[in-house]
């Protein structure tokens, strides 16, 4: 079961911290990702990690700007937003895959989804 939080209503060039909580598994194996999905349009690959090495991947839109990281110990996920812009808008999940031999940007290949949080950024 996945927990996301910490999304809100930011101004463009805040930061913002999601959290991504993990439960009922070790995810040691998987790969953990964000997605977003705004208003009218397709869910979106943002950022994935590979649990077990760390090993990243973004979008290009949100590369330098974006960092995802975990925390073993609490099996958490986060997604560090910095440079926040209003097209960042949008409700964000965090996801599981099984893969972890490369790290997957179609969401089909994903099976455990959290319930998403919303990302408000004001121009």
């Amino acid at each position: 079961q996945l927990q996301a939080s910490g999304g809100g209503l930011v101004q463009a060039g805040g930061s913002l911290r999601l959290s991504c909580a993990v439960s009922g598994r070790t995810i040691v194996g998987y790969t953990v990702a964000w997605f977003r999905q705004a208003l009218g349009q397709e869910r979106e690959f943002v950022a994935g990690m590979k649990w077990r090495d760390g090993i990243t991947s973004y979008a290009d839109s949100v590369k330098d700007r974006f960092t995802i990281s975990r925390d073993n110990a609490k099996n958490m996920g986060y997604l560090q937003m910095n440079s926040l812009k209003p097209e960042d808008t949008a409700i964000y999940f965090c996801a599981l895959s099984r893969l972890s031999s490369r790290i997957p940007v179609d969401q089909r290949e994903y099976a455990s989804w959290g319930q998403g949080t919303l990302v408000t950024v004001s121009s």
